[in-house]
């Protein structure tokens, strides 16, 4: 973070201050700590800083909007949401039809049968199976 003036740190300042008014508080204690040794608090730290700090009234309003205008500054993330979950296999209902008018006519017919029962089973017909099938099903016209 570049700052104007290096000697002048609202963040500090308020956390000194907070800490003076509360010094029970381990809440402003380890972010006192994580602010000296890591040099910079996250957005959800100041904003817990933030709201300890307005409680506090001998904390000037300026400090307090200077830290206000650095919480907005700062980057927040946002997860998408998740897309709807949709089924792997979707069944073609021509191919249904197709088994279907087959085994009315031809209900002994091992290869429908065969084809039926992997379709009842939510697996996928390769291009030589469905061309089976629609050979079939002409034949029946």
């Amino acid at each position: 973070m570049v700052r104007l003036n290096p000697d002048v740190d609202i963040v500090l300042d308020i956390l000194k201050a907070v800490m003076e008014a509360q010094p029970l508080s381990s809440f402003t204690k380890s972010l006192h700590h994580q602010y000296i040794e890591r040099g910079g608090l996250s957005k959800k730290q100041l904003e817990g800083l933030y709201n300890k700090a307005q409680k506090v009234k001998t904390i000037p309003a300026n400090k307090l909007a200077t830290l206000e205008a650095i919480i907005l500054r700062k980057h927040s993330k946002q997860k998408s949401e998740l897309p709807p979950n949709t089924p792997l296999y979707e069944k073609d209902e021509s191919v249904a039809k197709m088994i279907e008018k087959i085994l009315s006519r031809y209900p002994e017919h091992k290869r429908v049968l065969f084809l039926k029962a992997k379709y009842d089973n939510n697996e996928l017909f390769s291009s030589t199976e469905t061309g089976d099938l629609e050979r079939f099903y002409k034949l029946l016209k």
